[in-house]
């Protein structure tokens, strides 16, 4: 009789774990599909898609979002970690209702990013909505005019803030968008998955970076579940928009879903909107920056009494101190200046946006990723050529 060699749970468990340990990092594969191509460019994951709304989805799954489906995990490790999970269904609920109103060609991309990747539906669903519904986002920004920028142009900095969760830091991505008709292309800095944009620049030169807020002044409206996600407000933005004066007017022209700031640059000026379902409020440079963190500062939308979560206040006069004086800003200073900010194993991406040459200095891969040196992306080629 055949006996069966059956290895104990125990040392399953122990091979699990060592495999693991022996695995690395995770890194995307290089590939094709269709117009899609996913390639390294100084070190870089990056993605470009072109196409219709179901071909860019289609290939963003195939090649990015299938091969890194831990990632579509996030968003629930995340309601978890903030010990809210057991509201999971009820953020599915609310998540279907807000897709329902999404413009035509961003549902056609999410149902085929999910038919693509294999992953369900409604785990993209609230991957692409449930940050509007809760808070979980702390960044840092710095925006600098051209007297005081040493690049001779307006710069965009900025660190992008979230609980890495242990993995999260592992799987950043720059897709390049070239979406057919009057659209502009743009570059997204974010994670495979989602639709919207947290950081980007279009071949206009508009760069943009967003960041969450969680106060407003008594009164004011916090949530328009009928609003777009913030996410794709801002997407649409570097789809539309080729200054910060349209991207300002554009906004103004959607219906928005919560609280946040938004960090503008085009080539030849930069903007701080502070921005609510009911109010886009400017926010001037002074000295030729202006500095933002995760509350509001004008007098229209500032809470009478102020909390300093995730050290939003200390965040703000340090890159207020940093960025003082008469000198010319150097690269080097903002980078200098966003890891003075940075929140440990939060900090996921780190990056400084040039928009007259259309180049972005981006830091991925570890926590805090401003510690880690910038690669250059130049992205003028990537985008179609049509920058100056």
């Amino acid at each position: 009789m055949l006996r069966s060699h059956r290895i104990p749970l125990a040392l399953l468990l122990v091979f699990g774990l060592v495999g693991r340990l022996f695995a690395g990092p995770f890194a995307f594969p290089e590939g094709r599909h269709g117009k899609g191509e996913l390639r390294y460019v100084n070190g870089v994951p990056v993605l470009t898609v072109s196409g219709s709304p179901e071909e860019i989805g289609e290939a963003v799954g195939l090649l990015a979002l299938k091969p890194a489906k831990r990632m579509a995990d996030y968003p629930t490790d995340m309601l978890e970690h903030f010990k809210v999970g057991w509201l999971r269904r009820a953020f599915i609920n609310a998540g279907n209702m807000m897709v329902e109103q999404w413009p035509e060609d961003f549902r056609h991309e999410l149902d085929a990013l999910a038919k693509a990747s294999g992953v369900p539906r409604e785990q993209l669903v609230v991957g692409n909505t449930a940050f509007d519904l809760k808070k979980m986002l702390a960044c840092s920004a710095i925006l600098v005019e051209t007297p005081r920028s040493s690049t001779g142009g307006p710069v965009l900095a900025r660190n992008l803030d979230y609980p890495s969760l242990g993995y999260a830091h592992e799987y950043s991505l720059v897709t390049i968008y070239r979406p057919t008709g009057a659209k502009h292309a743009f570059a997204a800095v974010g994670f495979p998955g989602l639709v919207g944009c947290l950081s980007g620049i279009n071949d206009a030169g508009l760069a943009l970076a967003v960041l969450e807020v969680f106060q407003v002044s008594s009164g004011e409206k916090r949530l328009d579940s009928n609003g777009l996600p913030y996410a794709l407000c801002y997407r649409r933005l570097l789809e539309e928009c080729a200054t910060v004066a349209e991207a300002k007017q554009r906004l103004r022209e959607m219906k928005r879903t919560t609280l946040t700031n938004l960090a503008l640059a085009d080539r030849e000026s930069v903007m701080l909107l502070e921005v609510s379902p009911d109010h886009v409020v400017e926010r001037s440079a002074r000295n030729g920056f202006v500095t933002c963190t995760n509350h509001y500062c004008t007098e229209k939308l500032r809470p009478a009494v102020p909390i300093n979560l995730f050290h939003t206040q200390d965040r703000l006069q340090t890159l207020d101190k940093a960025a003082g004086g008469r000198a010319p800003l150097t690269l080097a200073n903002l980078h200098a200046a966003l890891h003075a900010v940075h929140e440990k194993d939060e900090t996921l991406q780190t990056m400084i946006f040039e928009p007259r040459p259309l180049k972005v200095h981006l830091a991925i891969g570890a926590c805090p990723s401003s510690a880690l040196p910038l690669r250059v992306i130049a992205l003028n080629e990537l985008l179609g050529g049509k920058g100056r």
